[in-house]
């Protein structure tokens, strides 16, 4: 079929379930990976095993690691998006004394390629390589307002119960689409505001750079920040040929 909106399936989530949760740790015994997934351990076992029988998982004394299968499926494009964007992440971090991070779309999720945290001791930390929502993050709004409006729909009614809370989340997407920028000001947590922006290469969406801290001390410097990624995502595209 055509036309269809993407939805999870709920083998499908545990298969890359384990992959990701495997790809964090330096191997993963079953009862973690079970816990992890909140499944069963008998569920998780047959996958597992059959993930190591095509190669996308080794077992050694009942540990679980990746596999050399995996090889095979990864592009270079995310490790040259994250070559890319290292220096600007730094630069923006020096210059405003926050955490900068470099996001991706990793299906109807938010994930974090890499970051330059803030040396304040108060600060945003960015957890890398985990699947956070598209929406409320800033980072996350970016991507999402860069979707086609049926599957920029069907996420936001998985996420957002309220049907008004969706239709405010649609006209601020429509206006982040517009502007090219997006804020999450407390929305996650109340205690962090943060701004990003797109980088765009031909017209499309490679990544996304935030910038984060406290909302105590971000929160009056946002549209400041705003500013400054505009020139920071613009040097990443360039970096990526766009």
């Amino acid at each position: 079929m055509t036309g269809t909106t993407a939805r999870a399936h709920r083998t499908v989530s545990r298969v890359t379930g384990v992959l990701e949760a495997v790809a964090r740790t330096d191997g993963a015994r079953l009862h973690a990976l079970a816990a992890e997934l909140g499944a069963p351990k008998s569920s998780v076992f047959g996958l597992v095993k059959g993930l190591v029988a095509e190669g996308y998982l080794t077992e050694e004394a009942g540990v679980y690691r990746l596999g050399p299968a995996l090889g095979g499926l990864l592009p270079p494009a995310a490790p040259e998006v994250a070559e890319a964007a290292v220096p600007v992440l730094e630069a923006l971090r020096d210059r405003f004394g926050e955490t900068a991070m470099l996001g991706i779309a990793v299906g109807d999720s938010l994930s974090y390629l890499a970051a330059a945290e803030s040396p304040q001791l108060i600060r945003y930390s960015a957890p890398l390589r985990t699947r956070r929502p598209l929406y409320p993050p800033s980072a996350g709004k970016v991507l999402l307002a860069h979707r086609p409006e049926s599957r920029r729909a069907a996420c936001l009614e998985a996420l957002l119960a309220d049907p008004a809370a969706r239709e405010r989340a649609h006209d601020e997407l429509r206006r982040v689409r517009a502007e090219g920028v997006a804020f999450n000001r407390g929305e996650t947590l109340p205690d962090v505001s943060a701004a990003a922006r797109p980088v765009l290469v031909a017209g499309t969406v490679r990544a996304v750079v935030a910038v984060a801290g406290p909302t105590s001390r971000i929160a009056a410097r946002l549209e400041t920040v705003a500013d400054g990624l505009r020139d920071a995502v613009r040097t990443v595209a360039a970096r990526l040929g766009g």
